[in-house]
């Protein structure tokens, strides 16, 4: 059966783009003109997902008013004739299917994925991480989609770190089984480099059966006294293989200021409207602030 719902965990804090984040969620910071959770919408959109669940917290009312119609805005534009911006504005609110649950305790990311059993129900779902933004020709849920239609199996989005950042991410214990494709035998979240299994790395997409949900909802908390998605999986690996592909594209941490900043300069630099200008300003300051290597 095709994928049909996407989950969203959206309550964070986002307490790494203090001060910006204390009166907006972070997932709304913009990079070049649209909010960086746009891009994961459209990602989904593009595979196949019609149906979207954002598991929100306290203050993210802004996201929410975001994907809805906004009855001042739309008619200020169409009195002043701004056509392209209308059709703009009102594409957005008419992009997706979105429901919306509140996850009233900060308990950790597979508490966020619990909160959305209901919605669920019993099929297959994709879960999407707005931290991680995939720039790809075929979009990395896609690919993903693929590969799970292939085996039936739930599958992970995974990709290789430096292996002194693994304690950063959940990293997976395997043995390649095709093209791209591993076969997961173990998960660790967080482990010290010198205990990690592997440098292959969990990136923020997931494709999962209604498995998941018993399992979290008996589940200890892990690591920083939260519930871990991870260690969820590690029980979901007792009953069914779960399979890690290396999606192709380009991965940026947007939940991080510097993999933020790289991502608005090379999102920039990719759209014909803005590269010629500011690439040659970025050329211009890099020569005149004595940044070019010697």
């Amino acid at each position: 059966m095709p994928i049909k719902k996407a989950v969203l965990p959206v309550a964070g804090l986002g307490t790494r783009f203090l001060p910006a984040t204390k009166a907006q969620p972070k997932e709304m910071l913009p990079i070049v003109d649209k909010p960086t959770i746009q891009y994961v919408v459209e990602e989904a959109i593009k595979s196949g997902v019609d149906d979207f669940l954002f598991v929100t917290g306290k203050d993210k009312r802004a996201l929410e008013d975001y994907f809805d119609h906004s009855g001042e805005l739309e008619r200020h534009l169409s009195e002043k004739g701004k056509t392209e911006l209308l059709e703009l504005v009102q594409t957005i609110a008419s992009m997706c299917q979105v429901h919306y649950v509140r996850q009233k305790k900060p308990l950790g990311l597979g508490h966020a994925v619990y909160c959305a059993r209901q919605h669920v129900g019993n099929e297959y779902f994709a879960v999407l991480l707005g931290d991680d933004l995939v720039i790809s020709e075929v979009p990395c849920l896609r690919q993903m989609m693929d590969v799970h239609e292939a085996t039936g199996k739930p599958v992970i989005a995974i990709r290789r770190v430096p292996h002194q950042n693994v304690s950063s991410y959940g990293i997976i214990a395997g043995k390649p089984v095709g093209d791209r494709t591993w076969e997961i035998t173990d998960l660790v979240e967080k482990p010290k480099p010198e205990d990690a299994p592997s440098d292959l790395a969990v990136i923020g997409r997931y494709i999962l059966p209604p498995d998941i949900f018993p399992i979290l909802e008996n589940l200890p908390p892990g690591v920083g006294g939260e519930i871990q998605l991870t260690d969820a999986l590690r029980e979901l690996l007792k009953k069914t293989p779960i399979i890690g592909y290396e999606f192709e594209g380009i991965r940026y941490d947007v939940g991080d200021p510097k993999g933020f900043l790289v991502a608005t300069v090379e999102i920039a630099l990719s759209r014909d409207d803005l590269k010629g200008d500011f690439g040659k300003y970025l050329g211009r300051l890099v020569r005149e602030r004595g940044l070019l290597p010697e």
